[in-house]
C-alpha cells in the first residue's frame, strides 16, 4: 500500500483530523493534527491490512521562520514490507504533542531527546524529563533561536579547539 493509499485510508477513518499528503517529497508523508497523533499511530499498528508494528524514527524539527515545529514519525511494517511517514506540525510558543509510548515502546527516548533539545511536550509520557542534558540546563539546544551559553556552572561551554 503506497502513501496515497495510505491516506485515503486514514482520511475515511479519521476525516478532518488528517490533513495533507505529500507524494512529491523525497519521502512523501501525511499530515495528522496533533489532537489525533497517538489514535491514528494506534489505528496503524493495529490495523490488520497495514500493521505499522514498528516506529522507526521518531525526530522533531524547527521551521523557525514558518512558526512551527514538526514531529516526524517514520513507520514500518514489517509483515507487508512497507513505510509511511506521518508529520505533525505545533506552534513554536506551546510545541505539544500527544505521547506515542504506548503504542510503540520505542518512542520512550526519542520523545526524552525532542522534549530535551527542542522543547516539545509530549503529553501522557510516563517519564518525560532531559534525556542529554542536565535537568536546570536553561533552553533548547536545536531551537534556530537558540543561543549557547558562556559557561555552566562556571564551566566554560566553549570549544576552545575548534576556535584555533
Amino acid at each position: 500500500m503506497d502513501t496515497a493509499a495510505i491516506h485515503e485510508r486514514l482520511k475515511g477513518r479519521f476525516g478532518e483530523r488528517v490533513g495533507d499528503v505529500d507524494l512529491a517529497a523525497k519521502d512523501p508523508y501525511v499530515v495528522v493534527d496533533a489532537a489525533a497523533i497517538r489514535d491514528v499511530c494506534q489505528w496503524l499498528r493495529d490495523d490488520p491490512e497495514q500493521r505499522f508494528d514498528s516506529l522507526s524514527c521518531l525526530s522533531g524539527v524547527d521551521y523557525k521562520d514558518a512558526g512551527h515545529i514538526e514531529v516526524v514519525y517514520h513507520l514500518y511494517s514489517y509483515s507487508q514490507r512497507q513505510l509511511t511517514v506521518l508529520k505533525v506540525r505545533v506552534p513554536r510558543d506551546t510545541p505539544s504533542v500527544p505521547s506515542v509510548e504506548a503504542v510503540w515502546k520505542a518512542a520512550d527516548w526519542h520523545e526524552r531527546e525532542i522534549y530535551d533539545l527542542l522543547g516539545v511536550d509530549f503529553t501522557g509520557h510516563p517519564d518525560l524529563r532531559r534525556l542529554l542534558l542536565p535537568e536546570d540546563w536553561v533552553g533548547h539546544p536545536l531551537r534556530k533561536d537558540y543561543v549557547e551559553p558562556e559557561e555552566y556552572h562556571g564551566i566554560s561551554t566553549r570549544r576552545e579547539s575548534l576556535l584555533r
